[in-house]
C-alpha cells in the first residue's frame, strides 16, 4: 500500500506499510547518518536483528547493537542511562540515527533516547509488536514509566520515518496479538463506526494473524492516527481521545505492577470499563456497551478488571496525564465512532468499578494462547 503520511510542525514523514519491509529499511535511512544504532531487547534481536543489519550493510555505514532488557517493568530511567552510556562511550555525534527494533518498550525509549541525546537526534521506528505498529510507533510519544505513574517521564518528539513489516507479526506470541488487537478496535470506538463494524465482522480473521485483513485494520489505524496527530501533535485537545480506556487501564498495570498484564490487555479491559461510565453519564445505549464487551472478549482479552481496592483505584486514576486541577478527566463514548473527554461524577466512577471490578486471575492467558499451547503450536 502507499505509505501513509503523518503531517506535524517538524515536517512530514512516511509509515511504510508491507510485507518484507525490514529487507527495504535501507530505504528510510537518511543519507547523511554517521552511524546507525540498534536499540532491542534480546527477543526481537535474536529472531530479526541478524535480517535488519545484514539489510543495512550496502550501505557502508557503521552499525552498533544496544540490547536491553525485555518488559515493561524496565521502561525506566536507569535502563536508560544504559543507553546513554553506550552511546556516549561510542562518542556517538549529532548525525547518528537510532533504529528502535522492538515493541512499544523499545520504542519509546529509543525515541525518549533520541530526544534527549544531544539534545535530540534522528530516530526510526521499526515496530514489531501489532499494538506498536498501529499505536505507539506512530505520533512521537516517548517515555518511560516512573514507579508513580506510567509514561510520566518523556517528549513528543518525532521519528523520520515508521517502517512496518506485517510479516514480522507471525512470531508473535498470542497474549501479544490480542494485546494489539485492542488497539485496533479503539480506533473504531473513537473515530470511525464503520472501522468498529469491520473489527465485528473480522475479528477471526484478525485474531487468525489473516494477512489481508492485518494490512488493512494496520493501515486503517495508522490513517486514523495520522490525522489526529496532524490536528494535534502535543495532546492539546483532539488527540486525547486516543486514550480511551487508558485512565483505567494504567491503573491496572501501575497497581498490579507494570508488566503483569500486558498493556493492551489493561486497555482492552480499560475500553470496557470507559464504555459502563458512559453509559451511566453519556446514556451510551447498553447494546453498545455489549458489543464493546463481546468484542473484547473475542479477540482474547480481559474484560473483568482486577479488585485493586476502590481507594487504591481512585488514587491510582488520580495521577494520570488526563488530570486537570486534581479533576480526573476521562474519554467517553457518546456513540460508537464518537469520543470527548470530560470529569465524570465520583459516584458514577465507583458504581463503574463495583460493576466491572472481579476476582480475576493476574497472571491471565489468553484463550487462543492455550489453544496453542494445547495443539502444541
Amino acid at each position: 500500500m502507499a505509505p501513509v503520511n503523518v503531517a506535524t510542525s517538524a515536517g512530514q514523514y512516511p509509515i511504510h506499510i508491507e510485507p518484507g519491509r525490514l529487507q527495504r529499511i535501507a530505504q528510510s535511512v537518511p543519507g547523511n547518518a554517521t552511524r546507525l544504532v540498534i536499540i532491542s531487547n534480546p527477543v526481537v534481536d535474536g529472531l530479526y536483528g541478524a535480517v535488519l543489519r545484514q539489510a543495512l550493510a550496502p550501505l557502508g555505514k557503521p552499525v552498533m547493537t544496544i540490547i536491553v532488557p525485555d518488559g515493561e517493568s524496565f521502561k525506566s530511567l536507569d535502563t536508560l542511562n544504559t543507553i546513554y552510556d553506550r552511546m556516549l562511550a561510542e562518542k556517538l555525534d549529532r548525525r547518528a540515527v537510532i533504529l528502535a527494533l522492538g515493541g512499544g518498550v523499545i520504542g519509546d525509549m529509543a525515541g525518549f533516547a533520541a530526544a534527549t541525546y544531544m539534545r535530540g537526534i534522528r530516530y526510526m521506528q521499526i515496530p514489531t509488536t501489532l499494538l506498536a505498529q498501529v499505536d505507539s510507533s506512530v505520533g512521537g510519544k516517548t517515555a518511560v514509566n516512573h514507579p508513580l505513574g506510567k509514561n510520566m517521564i518523556g517528549a513528543f518528539y518525532q521519528p523520520v520515518s515508521v517502517d512496518i513489516d506485517i510479516d514480522v507479526l507471525r512470531t508473535l506470541p498470542a497474549r501479544e496479538v490480542s494485546a494489539g488487537l485492542a488497539e485496533v478496535i479503539k480506533y473504531g470506538l473513537i473515530l470511525d463506526a464503520a472501522f468498529f463494524e469491520w473489527c465485528e465482522r473480522n475479528v477471526a480473521q484478525l485474531v487468525a494473524l489473516d494477512a489481508d485483513a492485518l494490512a488493512y485494520a494496520i493501515g486503517r489505524c495508522c490513517e486514523l492516527k495520522a490525522q489526529v496527530v496532524s490536528e494535534d501533535e502535543k495532546e492539546t485537545g483532539l488527540r486525547a481521545i486516543l486514550n480511551l480506556g487508558h485512565t483505567f487501564g494504567h491503573a491496572i498495570e501501575a497497581g498490579l505492577g507494570f508488566g503483569t498484564w500486558l498493556h493492551g490487555e489493561a486497555v482492552a479491559c480499560g475500553l470496557v470499563q470507559a464504555a459502563v461510565l458512559s453509559g451511566k453519564v453519556l446514556d451510551l445505549p447498553a447494546e453498545d456497551i455489549e458489543r464493546v464487551r463481546q468484542l473484547v472478549r473475542a479477540i482474547g482479552c480481559p474484560d473483568v478488571a482486577p479488585d485493586l481496592g476502590q481507594d487504591s483505584w481512585l488514587d491510582l486514576m488520580q495521577g494520570d496525564k488526563k488530570t486537570e486541577g486534581g479533576e480526573i478527566r476521562y474519554v467517553l463514548l457518546p456513540g460508537i465512532g464518537q469520543a470527548v473527554v470530560q470529569a465524570a461524577p465520583l459516584d458514577k466512577v465507583q458504581e463503574t468499578l463495583e460493576e466491572t471490578v472481579g476476582n480475576v486471575t493476574i497472571e491471565r492467558e489468553s484463550a487462543r494462547a492455550r489453544e496453542t499451547i494445547a495443539s502444541g503450536g
